[in-house]
């Protein structure tokens, strides 16, 4: 009997692995630059911090005397302007006046009168007309000065309740007259949210971390479930992230379809935080399409699909699938926790946030939040995912193993983020979700990880901004 014929390379083959060479030089470029350009971007860690300072000096005087030394410290107000002071002098450009009013409020509390008086004067000089009137209110001799801020004198400030507290104190208001109950017991749910559930859940992640350790030291892990993947080439895979994720979707969608999104955005110039997360969605859109029809094109071309698909998302029993998500992501919660911090003590803030973070923790408006909450909690965990750990991951598991899969689609993972800054934890977010993808031979499941990662990191900067 002849010997079967060997298996001749489709004729495109050829052309895939120069289009797949060609992208990956290319977006190894576009990556290279956005990573240095991240570190111009400035860090939202400095505004996160500023919102815990203020949201604790808040809610102090609302908390069980028994509790307030453990939940907000002895001093929380001097933390607030210890921080204010510094972010007042390192930042390279002038921070908000309210950032400088409040400064300013609190030199005068504890005994640095004159720096304060200086720096009411120094703003006076810096703000539009319609903000000075409060200034000079402040500035004048304390026979002169009004019983209280009244509400003419906020014109054209959007103070939070902590700076009208202040401001009331400055012009001889009592401390009990000056407080605003209701916003101080809200301060405190809001305290418990972002400072101790976050403990919480990092005792609970740090304990079934230790209980995972545990069952794979005795031998009585779960075993890893079968890993499938769609019947793709690495430089099929190659040609799908570099070119039609990171070439066309990164570079050339947003030049194209930024100034139509933004000619037709033209009605809600009024309201710019809503023309801001209508954008941010609709790019976001526009990054997935080509990609993703891409790929289709590419799963086409190899017949029928099996049965499950050719990704495996296995979502069902929903349940399972849920609560390996939601303990995966307590056990990583800690790891990305200590990675940060050693970050931060070693090499300290290089800047370059996502800027998505400084857009929810500023804007007040639903709709733009809603935006904003689809593109972060459904779209980019089901797109980056379907990439990374529905292509990627099984595609490199093939050829070099599960371990190196879960590191280099982590490690491209997190490259993909151009963020300087946030790549040591992301690159560990990464491994977390392939090793769930690994394991639990589930892509939902780490769709579901991601979005609950996503979730937490979305409700934080929702309540820091009140």
């Amino acid at each position: 009997m002849n010997a079967s014929p060997t298996p001749q390379p489709r004729p495109s083959a050829g052309w895939t692995a120069g289009l797949a060479l060609l992208s990956l030089v290319l977006s190894g470029l576009l990556w290279l630059n956005g990573l240095v350009d991240s570190l111009q971007r400035p860090s939202v860690g400095n505004a996160l911090e500023l919102r815990q300072l203020e949201l604790t000096a808040l809610a102090a005087p609302a908390l069980p005397a028994n509790l307030r030394p453990l939940l907000a410290g002895d001093q929380p107000l001097q933390g607030l302007q210890k921080e204010l002071l510094q972010q007042v002098n390192d930042a390279p450009l002038p921070p908000a006046p309210e950032q400088q009013l409040q400064l300013a409020l609190l030199q005068g509390q504890t005994g640095q009168q004159q720096a304060g008086r200086q720096r009411l004067q120094d703003l006076q000089q810096q703000v539009p007309p319609e903000q000075r009137p409060l200034l000079a209110a402040l500035l004048a001799p304390p026979a002169n000065r009004p019983p209280g801020p009244a509400e003419e004198l906020w014109a054209g400030w959007h103070p939070s309740p902590l700076t009208r507290a202040l401001a009331c104190q400055a012009l001889g208001g009592s401390v009990d007259a000056c407080s605003d109950r209701p916003a101080q017991r809200a301060a405190v749910l809001r305290l418990l949210g972002t400072g101790v559930v976050p403990v919480l859940l990092l005792l609970l992640g740090i304990g079934l971390l230790l209980r995972e350790l545990w069952l794979r030291w005795r031998g009585k892990a779960q075993a890893r479930a079968p890993l499938q993947g769609p019947p793709l080439t690495l430089a099929e895979a190659t040609l799908l992230i570099a070119g039609g994720f990171v070439v066309v979707g990164e570079l050339l969608v947003p030049l194209l379809l930024a100034p139509l999104l933004q000619g037709g955005l033209g009605p809600l110039a009024a309201q710019p935080a809503l023309q801001q997360g209508v954008l941010v969605l609709g790019l976001y859109l526009g990054l997935m399409a080509v990609p993703l029809a891409l790929l289709w094109g590419q799963l086409r071309s190899h017949g029928p699909r099996p049965l499950g698909g050719w990704l495996q998302w296995h979502w069902r029993p929903l349940g399972g699938t849920l609560r390996r998500a939601l303990v995966q992501v307590l056990m990583v919660l800690p790891l990305v926790a200590l990675t940060g911090w050693l970050q931060e003590r070693l090499v300290g803030d290089p800047g370059g946030s996502n800027p998505l973070l400084e857009l929810v923790l500023t804007s007040a408006n639903p709709l733009a939040l809603l935006c904003f909450a689809v593109t972060a909690l459904v779209l980019a965990p089901l797109f980056e995912e379907t990439l990374f750990r529905g292509v990627l991951l099984p595609v490199l598991a093939q050829r070099w193993g599960g371990l190196w899969a879960v590191l280099i689609s982590a490690l491209v993972f997190s490259v993909a983020h151009l963020s300087i800054g946030e790549l040591p934890p992301l690159f560990v977010l990464g491994l977390g979700l392939g090793w769930l993808r690994l394991q639990s031979g589930r892509l939902g499941a780490s769709v579901l990880m991601h979005s609950l990662w996503n979730g937490l990191t979305f409700a934080n900067l929702l309540l820091l901004a009140g």
